[in-house]
Parts: C-alpha cells; sequence; structure tokens
C-alpha cells in the first residue's frame, strides 16, 4: 500500500459478496484518479491495495483496458448526475441547458484525470437519438438540444446542434485545464451562453 491509499480496508477475497470486489475496485480507480498524479490503475496493482488477489478482480475485469473502459462509465455516470442536479435547479428549459452546459465544465476542471480517461475511451452515442441514448449526461445533452432546436429554424438538425453544444463546453474545459483560460464562473457563463444565444440576457435565461 502507498500513503496515499491509506483509506482503502484491506480484505481478504472471501470477505467481498458478489459485486462488492468489482464496486470497491473502481472505487479505488476513481479514488487513485483524484489523488494521484501518475495513478497506477493496473489490475494487480488494484489488487494489491485492495489486499485481494490478482485472480479475484480478474473474474470481475478481463483486462485493464476492461477496468478503464467501467471507469469511463462511472465517469460519464457522475458527470450527468452534476448535469441533471444542475438542470433541477433551473427555472425554465433554456437556463436548464446553460446549466448543463456550466457544470460539464465545472465538473471536467474539478475532474481533470477523470475527465481525460472518459473522453480517451470509445464511447457509442448518436448524435441524432432524441432520446439521449443510455447515459445520463447524453440524455441531458439531448433534452437542451431538444429545447432550443425549434429556435433554430427548419433546416437544423439535431445531430450537429448537439455537436455544436458538446464540442463547446468540451473544448472550453480542455482550454481552462491547459492554463489557456482562467477558470471564472462568469466568463464560464458567457462563453456557454453564446450557444443557440443562450445566456444571461437571452430567452427564457432570466
Amino acid at each position: 500500500m502507498t500513503a496515499n491509499d491509506n483509506t482503502v480496508n484491506i480484505k481478504s477475497d472471501e470477505s467481498y459478496h458478489h459485486g462488492d470486489l468489482r464496486a470497491a475496485a473502481l472505487a479505488l480507480g476513481l479514488e487513485k484518479l483524484a489523488s494521484q498524479e501518475v495513478p497506477d490503475l493496473g489490475l494487480r496493482a488494484i489488487a494489491r491495495d485492495l489486499g485481494v488477489s490478482a485472480t479475484a478482480l480478474y473474474r470481475h475485469f478481463a483486462n485493464k483496458d476492461a477496468l478503464l473502459d467501467a471507469l469511463a462509465n462511472e465517469g460519464v455516470r457522475l458527470l450527468g448526475e452534476s448535469q441533471k442536479a444542475a438542470a433541477a435547479n433551473a427555472p425554465t428549459e433554456d437556463a436548464a441547458f446553460l446549466a448543463t452546459g456550466e457544470a460539464y465544465v465545472r465538473w471536467a476542471v474539478a475532474n481533470p484525470a477523470l475527465f481525460a480517461l472518459t473522453f480517451t475511451r470509445k464511447a457509442s452515442t448518436d448524435l441524432s437519438d432524441e432520446a439521449g441514448g443510455d447515459n445520463e449526461a447524453f440524455r441531458q445533452l439531448q433534452a437542451g438540444i431538444s429545447s432550443v432546436l425549434p429556435k433554430l429554424g427548419p433546416h437544423s438538425d439535431r445531430a450537429s446542434a448537439a455537436m455544436h453544444a458538446w464540442s463547446l463546453v468540451h473544448g472550453l474545459s480542455n482550454l481552462i485545464l491547459a492554463g489557456h483560460i482562467d477558470n471564472d464562473p462568469t466568463s464560464i457563463r458567457a462563453v456557454v451562453g453564446h450557444t443557440f444565444g443562450l445566456g444571461r440576457d437571452g430567452p427564457d435565461c432570466a
């Protein structure tokens, strides 16, 4: 165990119920991403720090890529939860869409390693899907697109509108993380508000 892993409870293989070991591995992986500059996310390292055999962990993850994919899925889930909570407090649909964009940037800046991992793993998304796919972050994007699409004119299509909104917040997040733009909430709101003319003075966003 390293100094950064002192909060992890050591258990034997037998002390984990079915599914608990997988959850514990994911929790430790998230902890490592949040607290360590160069986290070791190898299955043997995770097993060692959990105090179980590598064989036990291989029952839940076929290889390191499977673990990284699962951690990326956790990242999408946590991002979606953050966006959903932000949208729930907004007074209008336009304000909710703006809030989800701001929440995207806040979450990315607060979780840089997990953000980077989440979007280096291949994800299947259909930007024309009105249902919003099978994850909360994607559903929040598509819900926002649904609210503004009628205002964009008859020739606008869902896929390009969704790509525009996603590209804006994703690019803004990376520029802030790279130190090219200050992490200033007022500026972030103004930039995100340019999406489809939304913003503090835009339609229905008071």
